[in-house]
């Protein structure tokens, strides 16, 4: 009997950055039928792509230094960076000009928008969060000061006005920001790497030390869970179909898929030259992307046997 040829994974090389590159967010789905990708690097350049192709659409310059953290606001027209210069910038994404900038104490390093993208809130190692007012940019930010290390990353509820954050204290905060009140301190597992909404905006992910984290819209303790890993792991991205998720670790270069419910490993893949600091899916769960301690970004299709983009007009020039 012949055997079936295994479907070859060959992931797309996005080049540009000249340092690792530390986080990356594909933008939801915007209205035209598009998504896009950002990506933060220690070079202190950070990048807008076409997320389906990968494609350099610009790099946002003013920082002076590492940036840590960039996301994209719903539409994609606003893009928000947090850096090691003690700023988070706000940026037009259409022109790559900068809009704001709002100084710090300390370096920034995690950053997020308001659903409504209005208001930005920044954490780092200040061990401060601040919520920045878009239409008032010249105002006094409100801050919140509970958490005892430096905050990794920050979370604002697609629905409620209630923020989580996350970092080497090991607590997930819940704050409520209508009374800037703490309402809930999660046990996240160890200190928080990184945190992400899945795509539908149903569950919260995280990673600490060699944990992967789930956990509901409702945060308590009854609704968490927490699988122990073969080793640490630095990021993690949900599948839209919620049956897998995808996580990067500090300690090798490979990609590893993983089922949802039980752990159990299911796919594993070489690209990188390099540990892996970020991942991220697409909002329509055909693509996910690495980034790397080798200064590149990895697009993966996530069924191979698929004709997708650019994976096709490779398969049909071999």
């Amino acid at each position: 009997m012949t055997q079936q040829p295994q479907t070859r994974v060959i992931p797309l090389t996005c080049s540009g950055h000249t340092r690792p590159v530390v986080d990356l967010q594909f933008s939801t789905m915007t209205t035209d039928k598009k998504y896009y990708l950002i990506s933060a690097c220690k070079d202190g350049n950070p990048m807008l792509r076409d997320g389906q192709t990968g494609d350099w659409i610009g790099t946002f310059l003013g920082h002076k230094g590492a940036v840590w953290s960039a996301r994209l606001s719903k539409e994609a027209h606003r893009a928000v960076t947090g850096s090691a210069d003690f700023t988070a910038k706000v940026w037009d994404t259409f022109t790559g000009q900068e809009m704001h900038s709002f100084a710090h104490q300390h370096i920034v390093r995690a950053v997020n928008f308001s659903p409504d993208g209005t208001k930005i809130v920044t954490g780092g190692q200040e061990k401060k969060l601040r919520i920045f007012d878009l239409y008032r940019p010249d105002a006094l930010p409100m801050e919140a000061d509970d958490h005892s290390g430096t905050i990794k990353t920050v979370l604002w509820h697609p629905t409620q006005n209630i923020i989580m954050s996350g970092g080497e204290d090991g607590i997930i905060r819940v704050r409520d920001l209508r009374v800037m009140r703490e309402i809930a301190a999660l046990p996240a597992g160890g200190p928080v790497s990184s945190m992400t909404l899945s795509n539908n905006g149903n569950l919260v992910c995280w990673t600490a030390d060699n944990k992967a984290c789930f956990c509901g819209l409702t945060p308590s303790e009854d609704n968490i869970m927490m699988h122990t890993m073969p080793r640490s792991v630095s990021s993690i991205a949900l599948h839209t179909s919620g049956d897998k998720f995808v996580v990067g670790s500090d300690s090798d270069p490979w990609v590893r898929i993983y089922d949802a419910l039980s752990a159990k490993e299911l796919e594993v893949h070489k690209g990188h030259h390099g540990s892996i600091h970020a991942v991220s899916y697409s909002p329509d769960g055909e693509v996910y992307a690495t980034g790397s301690e080798d200064g590149t970004i990895r697009l993966w299709q996530s069924d191979p046997s698929k004709s997708y983009g650019l994976w096709q007009k490779i398969r049909d020039s071999e």
